[in-house]
């Protein structure tokens, strides 16, 4: 019986500092994370066309700031905080959405290569934009083809959530499914729309390829607080999504709501991506590839908590047993 329960602690203990040290090791990958973030932003905005020195951009901000430090061009400062500056954060946040919409499928999916575009949402977005370009008059100026282009991507989880309903019982499995034949179709569409309006074809290609020239602050205040609200929703569901990867049954027994976080989730993944498309266009690769990065230096932290807790509680049974 003694030696049981020494034996129960000793495991803890070394889950508990094996926890710890991923901690730590976490916390130094994200401090690395954010000062090689800053020094892209600044690399960034110094290299283009016209080259801007370094101490000439940290002059600009510190004076939007409120601070005089050191001296500046007025033109300068007109390329940094209208063209440079809205592009690079309006970058970071779109790679921020569609990171946290491709590590949230595939976990639900427990498939490595989902990514944010399975649900059919890129395809939604491109055929609104395109439709928005072919058809709509610039109701609200720059601002209605990615009006459209999100729209679009709500018609595609609209009639993906459709279909799975028809189908009778919901699914991971229905869901991907309709994703995918919704994307085919909406390709489909798209296809022959550009094969049609030749006129704008160049226009809607243009927009599909994707890319950040557009950019400026309402965008970047339009897609900000929605990022930002996404990625801690989606935080407070990782210890179930987790708990998703060693099945849904074990899930289940640790206290998941398996049926709405699988309902729920997608739904988000689509809602950030639709989000970063309207604006972006279709940048494919961030959603697959940085979740893996990711995954790789640390990001297994809480999947390994969970599983200590499942360990945990199978060695307090097997302690019980002992006892009795």
């Amino acid at each position: 019986m003694n030696e049981g329960l020494q034996e129960a602690l000793e495991t803890r203990l070394k889950r508990s500092r094996l926890l710890k040290k991923r901690l730590l090791k976490w916390r130094a990958i994200l401090t690395y994370l954010t000062i090689g973030l800053c020094l892209t932003i600044i690399a960034a905005t110094a290299i283009g066309p016209v080259y801007i020195s370094p101490a000439e951009i940290i002059s600009i901000i510190s004076y939007k700031l409120g601070f005089n430090i050191g001296e500046f061009s007025k033109a300068h400062m007109k390329i940094i905080l209208q063209l440079r500056l809205p592009r690079i954060f309006l970058g970071i946040f779109v790679g921020m959405a569609l990171s946290v919409a491709g590590v949230i499928l595939q976990g639900l999916f427990r498939n490595p290569l989902a990514g944010p575009y399975v649900l059919g949402v890129s395809s939604g977005s491109a055929l609104g934009a395109a439709l928005s370009i072919a058809l709509l008059p610039a109701i609200i100026g720059v601002y209605t083809t990615p009006l459209a282009a999100f729209m679009g991507g709500l018609m595609a989880i609209f009639l993906v959530y459709s279909i799975v309903k028809l189908c009778g019982r919901f699914t991971v499995g229905s869901l991907l499914l309709a994703g995918i034949a919704i994307a085919y179709l909406f390709s489909a569409i798209l296809s022959i729309l550009i094969w049609t309006l030749s006129r704008d074809a160049h226009t809607i290609l243009l927009w599909i390829m994707g890319g950040l020239w557009g950019a400026d602050w309402l965008k970047v205040g339009v897609i900000a607080p929605i990022t930002l609200l996404s990625i801690f929703t989606a935080f407070i569901f990782s210890k179930d999504l987790n708990a998703l990867l060693l099945g849904e049954e074990a899930a289940q027994s640790i206290g998941v709501n398996v049926k709405f976080t699988e309902k729920f989730l997608p739904i988000l993944a689509s809602l950030i991506t639709s989000t970063a498309v309207s604006f972006s266009g279709a940048i494919g690769f961030i959603g697959l590839m940085i979740p893996h990065i990711m995954r790789k230096h640390g990001g297994l932290l809480l999947r390994s908590n969970r599983v200590h807790r499942l360990d945990d509680t199978s060695h307090n049974e097997d302690a019980r047993g002992t006892r009795s």
